[in-house]
């Protein structure tokens, strides 16, 4: 199963979202998405899961600490405790043994990033 994760600024858009998922995924369709806990209540999050129509997972903020990410934002692993939010949430949500497909790909206007992991079972 292939998981995306998503890291978004406060003022991301729904279409900040739409596009961060397209530069990551190609031509490759999660199943499933996942954002860290307290960001999946965002209005532009929750609208843009509910137009996907995929499950949701919300990642504990001491979750993404754990998973070694290939991207290192200074400033993210300093107000995050990782290199990349979107890969360590996809990291997470996709489960023990899931690896990273890519690095993060990021939104045409630097709101939102996103990243595919998947899961060891497809």
């Amino acid at each position: 199963m292939i998981t995306a994760g998503f890291g978004f600024r406060g003022a991301a858009t729904v279409q900040s979202l739409r596009d961060a998922l397209a530069e990551a995924a190609g031509d490759r369709a999660p199943q499933a998405i996942a954002a860290p806990a307290d960001k999946c209540d965002a209005p532009a999050f929750a609208a843009f899961a509910a137009e996907l129509g995929l499950p949701v997972t919300p990642v504990p903020a001491e979750a993404l600490e754990q998973p070694e990410t290939l991207t290192h934002s200074l400033r993210v692993q300093a107000k995050r405790g990782t290199g990349s939010v979107a890969e360590a949430a996809a990291l997470v949500a996709a489960g023990p043994g899931a690896r990273l497909l890519a690095a993060r790909s990021v939104s045409p206007d630097h709101m939102a990033t996103c990243a595919l992991a998947e899961s060891p079972e497809t």
